[in-house]
């Protein structure tokens, strides 16, 4: 019996792929510390000197790596919306009841808004510049309709079970599930103020959970 010989790996092959670890583990501290700089100062005030010292970068190879500074804020942009609708398609709700499934879906998007405050900052920076880095992003607008896919799923069984009332749209559910997280806590500054009462105290953000369930299961319901 014949044993293969193994070819043994050349050097140069062996350095091909450090110089691609090295690069892949560069870009991801660059956009790492990017999307720190931008959520905090935005696309104008965001500095390309800072995200290279936070990245222990230089500037040369953030240019070398995505071209420009509005490049790789598209990139740092696409990467969260992608980051956001792949986390939503990992829940798996096919499984469960519509009712359930729905509500985990609510569930999650507020716990993802309260773990992830630069997602918010992020979209507020591009809402600022009418999304002109993503409208350029392919790969988002193919997240987002699978998304939409995922939550037409779910009220179509939930029309089919009588738990659910006919002629929802998809994407305006979305929108209202969004909105009622994403104002709270884009204006849990002024509305602490305004409201004299402390909107990200512990027992407020239960409440405001639970009213946020409440709100959606009552709009879709039979």
């Amino acid at each position: 019996m014949k044993v293969a010989r193994v070819k043994p790996v050349s050097n140069e092959e062996t350095g091909r792929k450090k110089r691609v670890r090295d690069a892949d583990a560069t870009m991801a501290r660059i956009l790492d510390a990017a999307k720190k700089e931008f959520a905090k100062k935005g696309l104008g005030g965001a500095r390309v000197d800072a995200i290279a010292e936070k990245a222990h970068a230089n500037k040369r190879m953030i240019y070398h790596y995505f071209g420009s500074k509005d490049e790789l804020f598209q990139k740092v942009i696409e990467s969260a919306y992608i980051d956001i609708r792949s986390a939503e398609q990992k829940l798996n709700l096919d499984h469960l009841d519509p009712k359930e499934a729905l509500e985990r879906l609510i569930v999650f998007t507020w716990d993802y808004y309260l773990k992830n405050p630069e997602f918010i900052t992020l979209v507020n920076s591009e809402n600022l510049h009418r999304a002109k880095h993503l409208k350029n992003s392919e790969a988002v607008k193919v997240y987002n309709r699978r998304f939409v896919s995922m939550v037409k799923t779910i009220l179509d069984r939930g029309v089919a079970a009588g738990l659910f009332r006919e002629g929802i749209d998809p994407v305006q559910l979305n929108i209202t599930i969004a909105a009622i997280g994403y104002y709270y806590l884009t204006n849990r500054f002024t509305g602490s103020v305004m409201y004299e009462r402390d909107l990200m105290a512990k027992n407020a953000l239960e409440e405001r959970l639970k009213f946020n369930i409440e709100t959606i299961m009552r709009l879709v319901g039979a």
